[in-house]
């Protein structure tokens, strides 16, 4: 089977981001990379292009010359997935214009400013047989989907309570001076949108949230903080969670959490036990049993579930990490965009982005009208 034609937009030259995502799409040899729109500036974005030897006639300077060039090509020589690796205020508009095209899409999250927006992608995907995943990258580690199979196969019971943390430390560097806050993009409104720490990294742990226990959050209840008031952005927040059948939980959420580097965290505890996973110690799942011993299960076993096996690239005792995490996502879009069998957790879809969008819009009306219930 040939290499999917892929194209990147965003994600050039110094993107963290970038990396992860060329990294995640050559490790299936799924992917051929063959151009995009690598930076506003179309100069660097042709730089970039040569750095990587591309075809500099397939690097073009914003999304509707992309189009433009890929629609003008032979159906078998255009791209046939896009990655939207920018800042959030051009996610939308660079999704709808992909979408429209005909062109699968691979969005970095949040997937849209607003509710709305992602509902409007919801609604141009429904009559279309295109693929639209969500890089909520978390969901690709092999014992987060031991745990999303586990709690599905009932092993720890009925869930009774749910426990997410994201702490971070980052913009504490930031965040004291308001002229260096002012260089950050992500707490400008314009480019971040209406939420800096809950659209960020609380969405993650929503996501993850949902992704494992298979319940949906029905309302929240949030308190934020902006540490500053000519800060517009919240830097920090907590937010209790209401689940259908009388399930709570929590979710706190923080980029002030000074010297936390990536610290995300789910506890799931039902009826008869409950599982731990921690994203910085991604290779072991604690699994608590009443009355019996901790265990802890660890990816490349014959015993794991076989969406844990599946995606599972080494053998036991080889550290799998971040880059296998996302590599496992774009697996998942490749094998779904080749007509082949995709299970239902393969990939974070239009659907998750929709919630995730709910879930920031209700945290954040619920902390400005006086911490509230908010329906999701």
């Amino acid at each position: 089977m040939s290499k999917i034609k892929w194209a990147l937009l965003g994600g050039g030259a110094g993107s963290l981001i970038g990396i992860v995502h060329r990294i995640a799409a050559g490790m299936g040899d799924d992917y051929q990379l063959v151009g995009g729109v690598f930076n506003h500036e179309p100069a660097a974005g042709l730089q970039f292009a040569r750095d990587l030897e591309l075809d500099l006639r397939r690097t073009y300077a914003d999304i509707d010359a992309f189009i433009a060039g890929e629609m003008a090509l032979p159906a078998d020589e255009r791209v046939k997935v896009v990655t939207i690796a920018t800042p959030n205020y051009l996610h939308y508009e660079m999704a709808s214009k992909l979408i429209q095209a005909g062109f699968h899409v691979i969005c970095e999250k949040p997937v849209t400013f607003r509710a709305a927006e992602a509902r409007s992608l919801a609604s141009l995907l429904k009559s279309r047989q295109q693929i639209f995943a969500v890089t909520h990258t978390y969901t690709g580690y092999p014992m987060v989907r031991q745990m999303r199979g586990m709690i599905a196969a009932g092993m720890i019971g009925p869930i009774q309570k749910v426990d997410a943390r994201y702490y971070q430390g980052w913009i504490n560097a930031v965040i004291h001076e308001p002229a260096r806050r002012k260089t950050v993009w992500r707490l400008d409104p314009a480019k971040g949108g209406p939420s800096c720490c809950i659209g960020d990294i609380g969405v993650h742990a929503f996501n993850l949230i949902e992704y494992t226990t298979g319940l949906q959050v029905e309302q929240a209840l949030a308190d934020v903080d902006t540490l500053y008031p000519d800060n517009e952005l919240d830097v920090d927040g907590s937010v209790l969670l209401r689940f259908g059948k009388g399930v709570k939980g929590v979710l706190c959420a923080s980029q002030i959490a000074t010297a936390e580097e990536n610290n995300l965290s789910l506890a799931v505890y039902g009826r008869t036990g409950g599982l731990r996973w921690a994203q910085e110690n991604p290779n072991q799942l604690e699994f608590l049993q009443e009355g019996k011993p901790l265990s802890v299960i660890k990816p490349g076993h014959a015993f794991n579930l076989p969406e844990a096996r599946a995606a599972t690239k080494m053998p036991p005792g080889h550290p799998e990490g971040i880059f296998d995490a996302m590599g496992n996502i774009y697996r998942g879009v490749a094998r779904a965009i080749n007509g082949l069998p995709v299970d239902p957790g393969a990939f974070p879809d239009i659907e998750a982005g929709v919630r995730g969008m709910r879930f920031v819009e209700a945290a954040l009306d619920s902390s400005r009208n006086g911490n509230v219930w908010v329906t999701i």
